[in-house]
């Protein structure tokens, strides 16, 4: 009878945990690499937002950045309604954690091709153009 108790307690972590690397790993095909970024790019160059703080953008932003909607002071829940929803949007901020809440923002508003593709300084390190 333990055997079994050790056995199905092992069982129920081994499924808690598969769980949870499954919900933390799930982009529903939000995030993106810098790679599949570029990629993406070529296909359809669609609108690039910087989510940062206006300071943050100001001591240097992506070249190809569109435009800079701040998240943490609501800029961006302001100006999502405005967006065109049949665009491509690709979201980046200082770690991607922002543009992630971002982009899912985006979604539950009814946005398809929206992209979380992470942050500042990854996309520089991955070859991106920088403006100061």
């Amino acid at each position: 009878m333990q055997t079994f108790s050790v056995t199905a307690t092992a069982v129920f972590i081994f499924i808690i945990i598969a769980a949870m690397f499954n919900i933390f790993s799930s982009s529903n095909g939000i995030d993106i690499s810098s790679k599949e970024f570029k990629e993406k790019l070529e296909k359809d160059r669609g609108v690039v937002i910087d989510v940062r703080t206006r300071g943050e953008f100001e001591d240097g932003h992506l070249a190809i950045t569109d435009q800079q909607l701040d998240l943490t002071n609501g800029e961006f829940q302001q100006a999502v309604p405005n967006l065109d929803p049949d665009k491509t949007y690709y979201l980046y901020c200082r770690s991607g954690n922002r543009s992630g809440q971002a982009a899912r923002m985006m979604k539950q508003a009814g946005f398809e091709n929206v992209f979380n593709v992470g942050g500042f300084d990854t996309l520089v390190a991955h070859g991106f153009e920088a403006n100061d």
